[in-house]
């Protein structure tokens, strides 16, 4: 059983920690009574997508033996009108730098984390969200190659 412990600061500031006993600080805009002093907690579940995404792929990509330079992720997300306000739509652009980088190689890696290991993406799934996906290798000093 995942635990957590969240604590109020002042106006609209919390901190958070996990078992992993590192503090998040979550603050809202000034307009809601916050002092915009940390990451709004929906932005915390892209954050947490990225992580969790991003490290299944690096894992399969490892396995695979696959050698890339960078690796980096752009993800946005619409959200519903009315409350609660979930995600409905999720976009995520993986980025993969390096030389001789096997396009199928990247398609398995995300396929499999989107698929089967990212708790995550299932998680935002199982709440209606569509979670879409477009990826992009780029070698050094060459056009990139797309997904989209």
């Amino acid at each position: 059983m995942a635990k957590v412990e969240i604590k109020f600061v002042d106006g609209m500031t919390f901190i958070g920690k996990g078992e992993s006993n590192h503090w998040v600080v979550m603050d809202g805009a000034e307009t809601v009574g916050g002092s915009d002093a940390g990451t709004r907690p929906m932005e915390l579940v892209l954050i947490a997508l990225g992580g969790c995404t991003g490290m299944d792929v690096v894992s399969i990509l490892r396995k695979k033996r696959v050698k890339f330079d960078k690796f980096e992720m752009k993800i946005s997300g619409e959200r519903a009108e009315e409350h609660p306000k979930v995600y409905t739509k999720v976009n995520i652009e993986y980025i993969i730098y390096g030389r001789d980088i096997r396009e199928k190689d990247v398609e398995q890696a995300i396929e499999l984390s989107q698929t089967k290991y990212c708790s995550v993406s299932a998680i935002l799934k199982k709440s209606g969200a569509e979670v879409n996906y477009t990826y992009k290798i780029i070698q050094p000093e060459t056009e990139a190659i797309k997904n989209e």
